[in-house]
């Protein structure tokens, strides 16, 4: 096979790539930082983290950049492909995301906190600066995240199903209008055709997945791989046996958990109990 051309020199890796596009908009156009902003009206602090990689910013400063510079859809195109490049996840991650990206249906188990496809930023936030993130690490690990969730979108979605533990329902956040706004979300997800939401009560008793946090990835080539984790470590595992093992206990737990309707009754009446102020 020859090698492949380069015709650009631009880097192929869609951050950095992102990052440079915007750079060579604004040289192009012989605007300073400051001058942009003025135009645009975003700080120019924000621009300059968007064209040293330090963030991506969101999609409404990306829409109006498009329209600033007259590329209509392009730096939002760029964006899109940025914010879920496996690149910028943490390196235990980066091979299953990949995975996860080219995934025909997906099955999780959350044992303490919803899974990062359904979480909201308020939530990403506070649990990121919990496990010890701060600054711009914590805010690109956000907007990757919130990344994530676009693959649960779109056209022709891929089928998902997650069985929550009643401990991710139980274990608030400290802010209560973002908790509040966590479980709208997930009653709001329960309510998609290709999302599947049950709840699995404490009252279903010990399972085998007790402490392990579980994903399960059906490929197009018709494999199906799982990732387990916890506090400390991942592991993705192909070895069919294994796989198989982890899916026969997730189908029992299943089977225990509430069904679907029931289960949205169960998030929406934690919404309905959840504070709307601190407590004191």
């Amino acid at each position: 096979m020859p090698p492949r051309r380069v015709i650009t020199r631009r880097s192929q890796e869609p951050r950095r790539r992102f990052a440079e596009e915007l750079r060579s908009l604004r040289t192009q156009r012989g605007v300073s930082l400051r001058e942009l902003a003025k135009a645009v009206g975003w700080d120019a602090s924000q621009f300059g983290k968007m064209e040293s990689g330090q963030t991506a910013g969101g999609p409404e400063v990306v829409e109006a950049l498009d329209t600033y510079y007259g590329t209509p859809g392009l730096l939002l195109a760029l964006w899109e492909l940025a914010v879920a490049d496996p690149s910028q996840f943490r390196e235990r991650y980066r091979r299953y995301m990949a995975l996860e990206a080219e995934a025909v249906s997906l099955w999780h188990y959350a044992v303490s906190a919803p899974p990062g496809l359904l979480q909201t930023a308020g939530y990403a936030r506070e649990a990121l600066t919990a496990g010890g993130l701060r600054g711009e690490e914590r805010d690109q690990q956000v907007e990757a995240r919130l990344g994530r969730r676009k693959l649960l979108e779109g056209d022709d979605p891929p089928s998902f199903r997650v069985i929550l533990s009643e401990a991710v329902l139980r274990t608030r956040l400290r802010d209560p209008q973002e908790w509040r706004e966590q479980l709208e979300y997930l009653a709001e997800a329960a309510e998609r055709p290709n999302i599947t939401v049950q709840v699995l009560p404490f009252s279903a008793g010990p399972h085998g997945l007790m402490n392990t946090a579980t994903k399960f990835l059906r490929l197009l080539d018709g494999r199906t791989v799982a990732y387990i984790e916890n506090d400390e470590r991942g592991e993705l595992i192909e070895e069919n046996s294994r796989v198989e093992r982890l899916q026969r206990i997730y189908d029992a737990m299943r089977d225990l958990a509430l069904p679907p309707p029931k289960s949205r009754e169960f998030i929406v009446r934690m919404w309905e109990e959840a504070p709307c102020e601190p407590s004191t």
